[in-house]
């Protein structure tokens, strides 16, 4: 309940409130089922209520498992990103303006994809550019 609150886009007020009634009569059914007594973790639970098809029944216990189990991804997503930031804004480049910043991340977070790209598309795709003020 105290992880659903934290979450206000997806759980207000009437949705915590039938969140702790789908956990109560959750919590009675686990018992009488046999597929819910051996789980070893929440990936095991979410999978145990898709394949039990009562993923509708539970809804918000199924969105909180989601939200649960995006987190740590999220987590290390944004953590990456910071990583990210560091290598590319040292004290050289410190005064670089956001765009130039976002461009620069962006090529260095997908630098595999970048490293199929040879330099002579990217020249010749700026250069077909119209509001260039110059060719390369």
């Amino acid at each position: 309940m105290t992880l659903a609150k934290c979450y206000p886009n997806e759980f207000d007020e009437v949705q915590i409130r039938d969140l702790s009634y789908q956990l109560d009569t959750f919590r009675i059914m686990r018992c009488a089922n046999a597929k819910f007594s051996n789980l070893k973790g929440i990936s095991d639970l979410a999978k145990a209520l898709v394949e039990a098809n009562l993923v509708k029944t539970y809804s918000y216990i199924y969105l909180l498992l989601k939200l649960t189990l995006i987190l740590l991804v999220a987590t290390a997503t944004v953590e990456r990103a910071f990583s990210s930031v560091k290598q590319i804004k040292n004290d050289e480049r410190n005064s670089m303006g956001d765009q130039y910043l976002n461009d620069c991340l962006v090529c260095y977070i997908e630098r595999d994809v970048f490293t199929n790209v040879s330099n002579d598309v990217i020249i010749d795709r700026f250069q077909n550019m119209k509001i260039r003020r110059g060719q390369l």
